[in-house]
C-alpha cells in the first residue's frame, strides 16, 4: 500500500427536490456554472475550496440528517465580501457576528437553498474557548432563516 494518497478534492452530494431550482440557487451562491447537467442531476466543480459538489433530485418530505454546510474563510472582510456577492446575486443573507459557537468566536453570514439546506461563510476569530456550564443551545445546529 502506498504511503501517500493523492487527494484531488472533497466530494459532497446532496438530495434536492427540484434540480432546476437548486441549480439556479447554487449558480448564484457559488458564482459559477455547473460543469455537468443531466436529468435530475447537476455537478459543480468548485475551485476554491476544491470541491466536487453534486445535486441529486429525489422526492423527500423532511430535511435529512444534514445540519448545515459551510465555507471557512480567512478574515471578516472575506465573510463580508462573500455576503456582498450573495446579495448581488439576489440571495438574502443573515449575519451572525461575534457569535460564540463551537467553542469559538466567529463572524458569519448564512443563506438557505430551496430545500432548506443552510450554508454559512465564516471566520474563526478566537478558537478553543472553554466549555461553559450554561451552553448556548442550538450552537452549530440548524438555524432558521426567513
Amino acid at each position: 500500500m502506498a504511503d501517500s494518497i493523492n487527494v484531488l478534492k472533497a466530494h459532497l452530494a446532496i438530495n434536492v427536490r427540484d434540480v432546476e431550482k437548486s441549480i439556479d440557487f447554487y449558480r448564484r451562491m457559488l458564482g459559477i456554472e455547473p460543469s455537468k447537467v443531466r436529468s435530475g442531476y447537476a455537478k459543480f466543480d468548485v475551485a476554491t475550496p476544491p470541491l466536487n459538489f453534486t445535486l441529486n433530485e429525489t422526492a423527500f418530505n423532511e430535511r435529512g440528517a444534514l445540519s448545515h454546510l459551510g465555507i471557512q474563510v480567512a478574515t471578516t472582510e472575506d465573510v463580508m465580501a462573500m455576503r456582498e456577492r450573495w446579495i448581488a446575486a439576489g440571495l438574502i443573507p443573515r449575519d451572525e457576528m461575534q457569535t460564540d459557537c463551537c467553542y469559538a468566536i466567529q463572524d458569519k453570514a448564512w443563506v438557505k437553498d430551496p430545500d432548506g439546506n443552510e450554508w454559512e461563510v465564516f471566520v474563526v476569530l478566537k478558537d478553543n474557548l472553554p466549555e461553559k456550564v450554561e451552553a448556548k443551545s442550538g450552537c452549530c445546529a440548524t438555524v432558521k432563516l426567513s
